[in-house]
């Protein structure tokens, strides 16, 4: 039987879990991909993924669209990650609300937006072309930020919901990069969590980061903090039961660290959903 959509809790396929991971019978009810790391791509890696995807749902998260970016949107790129989704079988993509590139140079970074309605207006029209190429929903991240774009006429909150409207997409909620942006510039997590569409919420995902002075970077190389998970706690009551993913890209612990970050997500929302 092939598996459905993603549901429940998920953590990324990473190649440090590639011989644990097809091992593995702990629970776990999705993984999520990087596609740029698949297109084009055989061997080991193509195998692997192809076993996963005869297990678990597969979500597909890209990060170098840059959907929010002056440069014209990259064809061959979407084209190439059409070709990861129908691989896969994936019902929906996933990117970044920022900018990655410019000048034809990437930056290897998810670069803010300014809040303006001339922003909303372009990466809307971007988002609405890169679904038709890609022939599925896509769905947007709040990005952490370590500072404001100059010129906002609006707060991120209503800039992300401002830009999903616009586009008629879902919203990635990222419940560790709320309260990242929320330390980092003096305001309330719970109330930055409430001014997103939270309505819209398709997917969610959690994180740890870490600290640079005072800075909070989200590096996806750590647990979850207590704070975070209360955090999620308030996006379940808020969205309900949306399919929830672990990251951890840096710093990458054995399989089963990750799968107890997974396991407590899943019981948390079970706890508060039912």
């Amino acid at each position: 039987m092939t598996p459905g959509p993603p549901a429940g809790v998920g953590i990324g396929l990473r190649r440090e879990h590639f011989d644990s991971i097809l091992q593995t019978e702990r629970p776990l009810d999705w993984l999520e991909i990087v596609p740029e790391n698949f297109i084009g791509h055989g061997g080991r890696a193509g195998a692997v993924l192809d076993a996963c995807r005869e297990r678990w749902p597969i979500g597909v998260h890209g990060v170098a669209l840059s959907l929010g970016g002056p440069d014209p949107l990259d064809l061959d790129l979407l084209d190439g990650l059409a070709a990861v989704l129908d691989r896969v079988g994936a019902t929906a993509f996933t990117e970044h609300l920022c900018f990655a590139r410019a000048g034809g140079e990437n930056f290897y970074d998810l670069l803010p937006l300014p809040f303006t309605r001339a922003a909303v207006d372009h990466v809307a029209a971007r988002v609405r072309a890169a679904r038709e190429r890609l022939g599925c929903p896509i769905l947007l991240e709040n990005v952490s930020t370590y500072a404001v774009m100059p010129g906002a006429e609006m707060s991120e909150g209503a800039f992300v919901t401002a830009v999903l409207e616009a586009a008629d997409c879902g919203l990635l909620l990222d419940v560790n990069n709320v309260f990242v942006n929320a330390h980092n510039h003096g305001t309330d997590p719970l109330d930055d969590l409430a001014a997103l569409p939270l309505e819209r919420a398709g997917r969610i995902h959690l994180a740890g980061h870490t600290y640079v002075d005072d800075l909070a970077i989200d590096n996806h190389g750590a647990p979850v903090i207590e704070p975070v998970w209360a955090l999620y706690r308030a996006a379940l009551e808020a969205a309900g039961p949306v399919p929830t993913l672990i990251e951890w890209d840096l710093h990458v612990p054995p399989l089963e660290r990750v799968l107890d970050e997974a396991d407590r997500a899943r019981a948390l929302m079970r706890a508060v959903c039912g």
